[in-house]
């Protein structure tokens, strides 16, 4: 299934039906009167977090979504039939944006969160509304009102609790293979990730989840490479993992050139929790890891942790440092099982 994270849709909520000018007449009545019933309500637009979505790929397929119409009202008092709604079903996570594509409408985080997108018309006054003392015989009634019509983006940010960062072939896809069972594209050229990966990853007993996004390069917030849009996949992160590679020879500008570009995408992505690490470490020597891992320290201001996807040397170590940055209620406890006693009458 295609992952697709952008999507524009049209909407339109349903018109109120028609109030109805109506005089009773039956066989044997002497007086009649008005009777005219009102008309009936148009159908709401909501937008609705489901679980089991994540992609909006549907949208891509439909992108108008219109409510039906309140039926008009009737003789002998009759209202008519309310238009049925209709609800966008959206993964969780997804922001509902108006049609700049800035003003936030929502943002459905949680399983069950609906939101109304367009309020359905009213319908209207039949002639029976309209009955006085002094006007006994109204001939007038109201016109149903006009649904909303507009048009929105919905945009997917995924719900994750580590965010993977650093240049193309940084090594992000390997260490979400070699420490969950997500199968990410690995190969040996830039810009192998083109769309979000999660992966569930365990440690001490506890689970959280990891989202690799495509690498950055100077000026993605300019739209070079693949841009810097996929970032708000990981704003909702609890902490960032930084990965450098080690074999590259520029290693205090490649941290430096993801540094500029959270500072640049702005929302407080630069200020988030991060835990820095030196990738590739397999291909280096004792001198060359102590180099490398010198040059980066100095450039960080802080502690470096050492890895290698491939050789899996140090990534419980970084797993451990993720877990504690992660926020107490969202880490997923593993169930323990203890061997049942033996029954006894």
């Amino acid at each position: 299934m295609k992952f697709l994270d952008l999507a524009k849709v049209h909407i339109r909520s349903g018109s109120g039906g028609n109030g109805c000018i109506s005089f009773r007449r039956e066989k044997y009545i002497e007086y009649g009167g008005p009777d005219g019933g009102d008309g009936g309500r148009g159908g709401d637009v909501w937008a609705e977090a489901v679980d089991g979505l994540n992609t909006l790929i549907d949208f891509r397929y439909q992108q108008h979504f219109f409510a039906k119409n309140g039926q008009g009202g009737m003789g002998r008092q009759r209202t008519g039939k309310d238009g049925d709604d209709i609800v966008l079903r959206v993964p969780v996570g997804t922001e509902i944006l108006d049609e700049d594509e800035e003003t936030v409408i929502a943002d459905l985080t949680e399983v069950g969160q609906r939101v109304l997108l367009a309020k359905g018309g009213n319908g209207g006054f039949g002639n029976l509304h309209f009955k006085t003392s002094t006007n006994q015989a109204p001939r007038r009634a109201n016109a149903g009102q006009p649904g909303v019509e507009r048009t929105l983006w919905l945009r997917l940010k995924l719900i994750a609790d580590v965010g993977l960062l650093g240049l193309p072939n940084a090594g992000k896809s390997t260490f979400l293979a070699a420490t969950s069972n997500a199968r990410p594209k690995i190969a040996d050229y830039p810009f192998t990730t083109l769309h979000p990966n999660l992966g569930v990853v365990g440690v001490d007993g506890v689970e959280f989840v990891i989202a690799d996004i495509p690498g950055l390069i100077a000026g993605a917030h300019e739209g070079k490479g693949i841009g810097d849009r996929f970032l708000g996949h990981v704003e909702r992160c609890s902490v960032l993992l930084h990965l450098v590679d080690g074999t590259s020879e520029t290693i205090a500008e490649d941290y430096r050139t993801i540094i500029r570009e959270l500072e640049a995408y702005g929302g407080h992505l630069a200020d988030k929790p991060r835990v820095t690490a030196l990738n590739k470490i397999d291909a280096l020597d004792a001198d060359q890891r102590d180099e490398a891992r010198a040059a980066l320290t100095a450039e960080v201001g802080g502690p470096v942790l050492m890895m290698s996807g491939v050789s899996r040397e140090g990534l419980t170590e970084v797993l451990r440092a993720l877990r504690a940055e992660i926020e107490e209620d969202r880490l997923r406890y593993r169930e323990v099982r203890q061997e049942a006693e033996p029954w006894h009458p």
